[in-house]
Order: structure tokens, then C-alpha cells, then sequence
């Protein structure tokens, strides 16, 4: 059984990664993120790769590899995330191949992450997006111990970008569940209401992905 999640605003912004991972985002966006984030009093911020460093946000940065598909190969993962630690991000969220995933691939899957494990040792934050929506429990919960095999800090729903959709607490539960507390658990994709963000806190997520923020922490009391 999980514990209850925080009800305070100021609680849950200290589990939200602030998103911003829109193709057409500008620097004046990721200004704007990063001022609301603060506003917000949120953890993290998270932007495109080619939108860093992220100068002066006095927040973690983190940002995204092989995204938002993750059909690319592992050099191709591990050399943009080794690029992104040297641009100031904290934290990395790479994406998974689906595919591979989905054919039963799974140590291809362990070994891409692995990859970039290697490319961003610790202390850099590694999150796996595994798209937990496109895959079938047993498949989910295969990725989830080949991210731990692999030395991630975290396992992550979605991109927020893939037709099957985005994070369930069915999911987020399962990968909890599989995790057992070793790894975080980082719920992410259709996340827009205050409802839907405590139902993943009380699954077992341990961030939240949010790129509504403002709307999110609004229903709660400070």
C-alpha cells in the first residue's frame, strides 16, 4: 500500500519537473517557464536540449534524449545526453525503443540504457520513459527491471507525445509496484487537473511531469 500523497501545493510543486517540450518553444518561453517555475516554488524545470544551459533558473534542470520516438541508436542517446550534462542539465529523461521493447528485445532495450547510463554517470538524474501506454503489463514491467539493471534513478510513463497516450494509474502503480522503491517512479502525459495528480501521488509516483503546473497546484490549499 502506498502512502497518502501530500495535499499542500507547496508539497506537491517540490515532486513537479515544470515542462516545456513544445517543438515551437522559444528562448522567451523557457524564460517564462523558468520564472513561473520559480513562482511555483516546483523542483525542476524541464526543457528541450537544444533550449540549454538554462542559466541562473536556481531550480534542477533537466531535459530529454532520444526524444520524443526513441528510434535512435545508443551512440546517437549517449552522445546527447554526455552534451546535455556538459550544457548544465541535472537530469536526463531518456526515451526507450518501443519497438524493441514490444518484440520482446528486452536487453537491446537495457543496453541502450545502459548506454547512456554510461554517457551521464552520477550524480546526472537518469529517467526512463518507457511509454507505458504502447505496452502490455508484462512488456512494462520487463522494461522497468532493465531500466533498474541498467542503473536508472527513475522510470517515467510518457513522452506525452505518443498516440496511445499518456500516464494511468494503472501504470503508474505496476511500475511502482516493480521498482519497489529502488527507483523513482515519474508520472507524466495528460496530466491537467489537481484530480489527476494526487490519484498518481496515491499510485506511487514519486515527480510528476507537469507542463499545466499553475492549473494543477491551483485546487490545493498552500
Amino acid at each position: 500500500m502506498t502512502a497518502p500523497s501530500p495535499r499542500t501545493a507547496a508539497d506537491v510543486a517540490r515532486l513537479v519537473d515544470h515542462t516545456l517540450l513544445k517543438p515551437e518553444a522559444t528562448a522567451a518561453d523557457v524564460a517564462a517557464l523558468c520564472a513561473e517555475a520559480r513562482e511555483l516554488g516546483v523542483l525542476a524545470v524541464c526543457v528541450s536540449p537544444s533550449m540549454l544551459p538554462v542559466a541562473g533558473v536556481g531550480l534542477v534542470v533537466a531535459t530529454v534524449c532520444g526524444f520524443p520516438s526513441g528510434k535512435h541508436t545508443s551512440a546517437t542517446k549517449a552522445a546527447e545526453a554526455a552534451a546535455a550534462v556538459a550544457a548544465g542539465a541535472d537530469e536526463v529523461d531518456m526515451v526507450i525503443d518501443v519497438g524493441a521493447a514490444l518484440a520482446g528485445e528486452v536487453a537491446a532495450v537495457q543496453a541502450d540504457i545502459a548506454a547512456v547510463r554510461t554517457a551521464a554517470p552520477a550524480p546526472t538524474v537518469l529517467k526512463v520513459i518507457v511509454e507505458s501506454a504502447a505496452l502490455p503489463d508484462a512488456v512494462l514491467v520487463a522494461v522497468c527491471r532493465a531500466a533498474e539493471a541498467a542503473g536508472a534513478d527513475f522510470v517515467k510513463t510518457s513522452t506525452g507525445f505518443h498516440p496511445s497516450g499518456g500516464a494511468s494509474t494503472h501504470a503508474v502503480a505496476l511500475m511502482a509496484q516493480t521498482v519497489g522503491g529502488r527507483l523513482g517512479v515519474k508520472a507524466s502525459g495528460g496530466i491537467r487537473t489537481t484530480e489527476a495528480a494526487l490519484a498518481m501521488l496515491d499510485a506511487g509516483a514519486t515527480r510528476l511531469g507537469l507542463s499545466g503546473t499553475a492549473a494543477v497546484l491551483a485546487g490545493l490549499p498552500g
